[in-house]
C-alpha cells in the first residue's frame, strides 16, 4: 500500500512538472504574461507536490505542513494574480 501511495505523489509531482514546461513552452512561443504567471502557479504547485513527498514517504516524522501550505498560497497567489491583473 505504501509504494502505490508513494507511486501517486510521484505521479502528482510530474503532472504539475510537465504542466508547468508547457505553459511555459506556450509562453516562450505566444509572450501572454498570463502564461507566465501560469507556469509560475504550477512551478509552485510542482515544489507543493514534491513537499507533500518528502513530507509522507521520505520523511515522515517530521511535518513540513507549514512549507506546504506556503506553497500552496503562492501558487493561489500567482494563479490569482495572473487572472485578475494580465488579460490580454
Amino acid at each position: 500500500m505504501r509504494t502505490i501511495q508513494s507511486g501517486v505523489y510521484l505521479l502528482c509531482f510530474l503532472t504539475s512538472f510537465a504542466a508547468m514546461v508547457l505553459v511555459y513552452r506556450s509562453y516562450v512561443e505566444n509572450r501572454s504574461r498570463l502564461l507566465l504567471w501560469s507556469a509560475w502557479g504550477f512551478v509552485a504547485l510542482a515544489v507543493n507536490n514534491a513537499l507533500l513527498f518528502i513530507d509522507i514517504v521520505l520523511l515522515p516524522d517530521v511535518s513540513l505542513l507549514p512549507l506546504r501550505h506556503v506553497s500552496s498560497l503562492v501558487a493561489v497567489g500567482l494563479f490569482l494574480y495572473g487572472f485578475v491583473w494580465e488579460t490580454d
